[in-house]
């Protein structure tokens, strides 16, 4: 018994991955997000649904960070609340532009790329 108790323990004791926090899944999606852009972005000339998916994926991604600081109970403070919630908007109707072909994919990752350096503490922040 002593051993199969061991074996269990040994088992279950190690984590098989260390948890992730909210903000390095953000920075995960994000980075996910904007590798997406950049590369159908590329490659828009032989595959336009795919820049189309990618900006989705990106708006998507935008919205759900928007509702999240639009929460009253979110505990960032208000002004960079305010800044997340004008990139969102900013990233939809730029997101319009690309797609009509009047506005660069690079303003996307910019912003993008903004934000995960500020979520890795590097000052990059919006």
């Amino acid at each position: 018994m002593t051993a199969h108790f061991t074996a269990a323990r040994s088992v279950y004791a190690r984590p098989e991955a260390p948890q992730k926090t909210p903000r390095s899944l953000e920075y995960e999606l994000l980075a996910r997000a904007t590798q997406h852009l950049s590369q159908a972005y590329a490659a828009r000339k032989e595959c336009y649904s795919g820049l189309v998916a990618a900006l989705d994926e990106n708006q998507r991604l935008w919205s759900t960070l928007a509702a999240d600081v639009a929460d009253p109970s979110n505990s960032l403070p208000s002004k960079l609340r305010a800044q997340l919630f004008y990139l969102y908007e900013f990233t939809v109707h730029h997101s319009r532009a690309v797609r009509e072909d009047s506005g660069s994919i690079g303003v996307l990752v910019d912003i993008n790329t903004a934000v995960m350096r500020g979520l890795r503490g590097d000052g990059g922040g919006v």
